[in-house]
């Protein structure tokens, strides 16, 4: 399904009757969401405090969008870093809501599963960009229908959107893929470095549009000391670990320049691809 910036990919398991009418549910639900969100663009790109509560936020994947990221608002976030996991949430919603036992929505890589107890997927891991010229699976790792995971997503300096921080990516499992996506983007900031060779510009010199506004984004990552690597990628392992705490979120992989390190509350270890 793709409607302007929005690019999905669902699959659905089961009965051929029931998947083709959780399919049509999802295809009229999707052609109302991105006109909602335009409608209320303006207030998802503020920044999200405790007052955020009582934005006059009125479309389902908005207030999906902001009940992700006031858990975080301690922090410079908007409703915009939890998009693509609440438009992929509200299409699984609609599969799920037809019976369907099984499914994902895979919004860019930010995902949504339907999974029922008994049922299960295996996801691949993607984050290592040493192995040229494209980006290779670092691992894979099941998700099963009892376990507290129905969103999966991914942030990072290499990414779609921009990021604070330096990571190739961090893919956070969570209750639902909004949460997730939020998450993977707080955490990608944190995997940083105060190194003179890291590239960074104002948000808005990039993007006059961005939410960011005037943040110092990533634009380069030299080649860094193994050391280096292991001081960015445990900052950020320490701001998941406190996430998973607070129980925001159930796992995290965080890779930089061929080095992968996994919090390990859910998935013990990637299993190699």
């Amino acid at each position: 399904m793709q409607h302007g910036p929005i690019d999905l990919v669902l699959k659905a398991w089961g009965d051929a009757a029931a998947i083709d009418r959780a399919m049509e549910a999802a295809w009229q639900r999707f052609g109302t969401i991105l006109p909602e969100l335009c409608a209320e663009l303006g207030d998802l790109r503020q920044p999200v405090t405790t007052k955020s509560r009582i934005v006059p936020v009125a479309s389902q994947v908005g207030r999906r969008m902001v009940d992700a990221c006031l858990p975080l608002s301690a922090e410079f976030i908007t409703p915009m870093a939890a998009v693509a996991g609440a438009v992929a949430d509200e299409l699984g919603a609609a599969l799920a809501a037809h019976g369907i036992a099984k499914a994902y929505v895979n919004n860019g890589g930010d995902i949504a599963l339907v999974l029922e107890p008994g049922q299960a997927l295996t996801l691949g891991v993607m984050g290592d960009f040493v192995r040229r010229p494209l980006p290779a699976m670092n691992g894979s790792l099941v998700v099963r229908g009892e376990d507290a995971v129905r969103g999966v997503a991914t942030s990072g300096a290499r990414g779609r959107s921009f990021s604070l921080g330096i990571a190739d990516s961090v893919t956070v499992l969570a209750a639902n893929a909004a949460a997730a996506d939020a998450a993977a983007t707080i955490i990608g900031n944190a995997v940083n470095l105060d190194h003179p060779g890291i590239g960074r510009r104002q948000a808005s010199a990039l993007d006059p549009a961005s939410d960011l506004r005037e943040a110092m984004v990533t634009t380069a990552v030299p080649a860094l000391q193994p050391d280096e690597i292991d001081d960015a990628l445990l900052a950020g392992l320490a701001r998941a670990s406190a996430l998973a705490q607070q129980g925001l979120i159930v796992d995290a992989a965080l890779s930089l320049q061929g080095r992968t390190l996994v919090l390990g509350h859910c998935v013990k270890r990637l299993e190699e691809a």
